[in-house]
């Protein structure tokens, strides 16, 4: 199966929800003063889906795949597929962001809106987890984007970073630390000082994940965490995949397909 875009202008429909768009009023200011979270780029096979994606640099994929320098990590994840969102800790109190760093309650996409309410719901649970300055970034999974999942017995937000200021803890510190606290952290399929190889990567990750896919799963994400304390990242989509293929064209709930609630709304 070859790569079909999912209808009209799939990635400006799934752009425009990630960041919040389009804005009928100003939305108020972002409390980190930017970004909740970047981008991450592609690893060589992976389908980039729009011509504003990146790869990573020429030759860095073997620091991944096949030999990483001395003393690194190398971390494989899931590559959930919903909205990218955070919760961030700041002055006691507990933030809920969309990707582009401003709050979720001012976005005019209920998913995000959805994320606030839940958020809110569980300020104790964030309160506990996070210092102050802290945050955590991962998968808003509520609304399908190119992947529907099941999510009986689930969260419907998972964490995939963990952020103290501007630096990450290591992902298997993060995965200790907001489990500890009754939240979701993705699945993590290898960790260890050798690369993986996609080939070996997708093994693992079989044909619909860890996490309740009821379509094919998107991909993996590697982590190459250094001595001394540097994080990088890159994905592998697979070929076949299609982003945002279950996005509507706008905010109707009765076009929306919905994982979570039962019901959706």
């Amino acid at each position: 199966m070859t790569y079909r875009p999912g209808g009209d202008d799939w990635f400006r429909r799934m752009r425009m929800q990630e960041a919040g768009e389009p804005q009928h009023a100003p939305l108020p200011g972002k409390p980190l003063g930017g970004k909740a979270y970047g981008s991450i780029p592609h690893l060589p096979g992976s389908n980039f889906g729009d011509r504003r994606d990146r790869g990573v640099p020429a030759g860095e994929d073997r620091l991944y795949l096949d030999r990483p320098h001395p003393g690194d990590r190398v971390v494989v994840m899931e590559k959930l597929d919903g909205s990218c969102v955070a919760a961030l800790k700041k002055d006691g109190e507990i933030l809920p962001l969309i990707r582009n760093g401003y709050p979720a309650a001012g976005s005019v996409w209920r998913q995000h809106r959805m994320f606030a309410r839940w958020v809110r719901a569980k300020a104790d649970t964030f309160a506990a987890c996070l210092g102050d300055g802290d945050r955590v970034v991962g998968e808003w999974l509520a609304q399908a984007h190119g992947t529907r999942y099941d999510l009986t017995g689930r969260e419907p937000f998972v964490v995939f970073d963990y952020f103290r200021g501007d630096r990450r803890l290591p992902a298997l510190e993060a995965e200790d630390r907001v489990q500890a606290h009754g939240l979701a952290f993705v699945p993590v399929l290898a960790a260890g000082p050798e690369g993986l190889p996609v080939a070996d990567a997708l093994l693992l990750l079989g044909e619909h994940g860890h996490y309740g896919a009821l379509d094919p799963a998107e991909g993996v994400v590697y982590r190459r965490e250094t001595p001394d304390g540097m994080v990088y990242l890159a994905k592998y989509v697979r070929p076949e995949a299609e982003p945002g293929r279950y996005l509507p064209g706008n905010d109707d709930p009765d076009r929306a397909v919905w994982n979570w609630p039962p019901g959706g709304r």
